[in-house]
C-alpha cells in the first residue's frame, strides 16, 4: 500500500510537470465498450448501466469541449478477466496529448515508467534499452510470417509447431495468441519494446493510415515481457467511428450476445470536433508489479478478486 501511494504521487508529479490536467469521469454509463474482445460488467438496475472498462469515451468528450491535455487515474472493470495478470477491477492511468504523434506518446510512456522507477531506491529503468518494431517486422522476425498476408492456416501451423493448444480462431485471434505466447516471451527481460503500426482489423479507436498495406496507428509498450500500455493516434471521424461501432454490434449479434446502445454522446463529441491527439492507457497495477518484481496482481492490490 505504501509503494502504491508513492507510485501514484510520482505519476501525478510527472503529469503536473508537463502541464497535463487531472480529471474525473463517470464510472457508470448507458453504453458499454463496443470492443468485441472486452466484456463490460452490467448493473441490475431497472435499465441496464455498465461499469466503465476505461475512461476513454468521456475523456474524449472533454477533449472535444476544449479541455486540453488531460489524464485520469481510474478504477475500471472488465468481466471475465481474472488471473495472475488480470483482476476484474483494476487501475488504469489514461492520458491524451494534443498535437503529439502516437510514437512520441509511446516515448512519453517510457519516460513515465523511468520517472516512477526513480522514485524507488530499489529499482531503476534508466539503463533499460528501447526497441521499436512495427507489428509486421516483429512477426517476420520471430514467426517468419507476414501478418498482413498470411492465412489462418499459416498461423494455426505456427501455433501447432510451438506447442500451443489447437483451437478454432479468427485471423485476429490467432495473431493475438501468437503475440502473447510466442513473440512476447521472446522480448528482452530488461528492456522496453514498442510495437506500432498494427493491422487495420485491430484498429479499435485508432486512425488508419493508408499505406500499402494500410496500418492502424496504434502502439503497445512492453516492459520486459509484460504489456503495460496500449495507445492510439485517435480517430476523429464521427462517421467512421459509427461504422466501427455498428460492425462490432453485428459481430456481437452473430455470437448471440445481447445488444447495448451506442455511445451517442461520444459520437456527438466527435461530430462537434475532436482535436488532433494521441491517447494511451497504462496498467497501474502491472507497473507496480514491475517495480516490486512480483508476478501476481493479487500481490499488489489490497482486495484481490476471489478466483475460482
Amino acid at each position: 500500500m505504501e509503494t502504491r501511494a508513492r507510485l501514484l504521487a510520482a505519476m501525478r508529479q510527472f503529469f503536473a510537470d508537463r502541464g497535463v490536467m487531472e480529471v474525473e469521469t463517470p464510472v457508470l454509463s448507458r453504453a458499454r465498450n463496443s470492443d468485441t474482445n472486452i466484456e463490460s460488467i452490467s448493473t441490475d438496475a431497472p435499465r441496464p448501466r455498465y461499469l466503465r472498462t476505461s475512461p476513454e469515451y468521456p475523456m474524449k468528450r472533454l477533449l472535444a469541449a476544449g479541455s486540453g491535455d488531460i489524464y485520469e487515474i481510474a478504477r475500471v472493470f472488465r468481466a471475465g478477466e481474472s488471473g495472475r495478470h488480470h483482476n476484474p477491477e483494476f487501475t488504469l492511468a489514461e492520458w491524451y496529448r494534443l498535437d503529439m504523434g502516437c510514437l512520441d506518446l509511446a516515448d512519453e510512456v517510457v519516460a513515465l515508467i523511468r520517472h516512477c522507477g526513480d522514485a524507488f531506491r530499489e529499482v531503476s529503468f534508466t539503463d533499460w534499452p528501447v526497441q521499436r518494431w512495427t507489428y509486421r517486422a516483429i512477426f517476420l522476425e520471430h514467426v517468419g510470417l507476414d501478418p498482413f498476408s498470411c492465412s489462418e492456416d499459416d498461423l494455426a501451423m505456427v501455433a501447432e509447431e510451438r506447442g500451443l493448444p489447437a483451437a478454432r480462431l479468427s485471423h485476429a485471434e490467432w495473431q493475438d495468441l501468437i503475440m502473447a505466447e510466442v513473440i512476447q516471451r521472446a522480448m528482452p527481460a530488461e528492456g522496453f519494446t514498442i510495437i506500432h503500426d498494427y493491422p487495420p482489423e485491430q484498429a479499435a479507436l485508432s486512425r488508419i493510415r493508408h499505406d500499402d498495406p494500410p496500418v492502424a496507428e496504434r502502439f503497445e509498450v512492453y516492459a520486459g515481457q509484460q504489456e503495460l500500455a496500449n495507445g492510439y493516434q485517435e480517430l476523429t471521424d464521427a462517421n467512421e467511428q459509427r461504422e466501427r461501432f455498428e460492425r462490432d454490434r453485428r459481430q456481437r449479434a452473430a455470437r448471440g450476445e445481447p445488444q447495448a446502445p451506442l455511445d451517442e454522446n461520444l459520437l456527438a463529441a466527435l461530430q462537434h470536433g475532436l482535436p488532433e491527439c494521441s491517447g494511451v492507457a497504462l496498467g497501474v497495477d502491472r507497473l507496480l508489479m514491475l517495480i516490486l518484481n512480483l508476478d501476481d496482481i493479487a500481490s499488489v492490490v489490497s482486495f484481490p478478486w476471489e478466483r475460482a
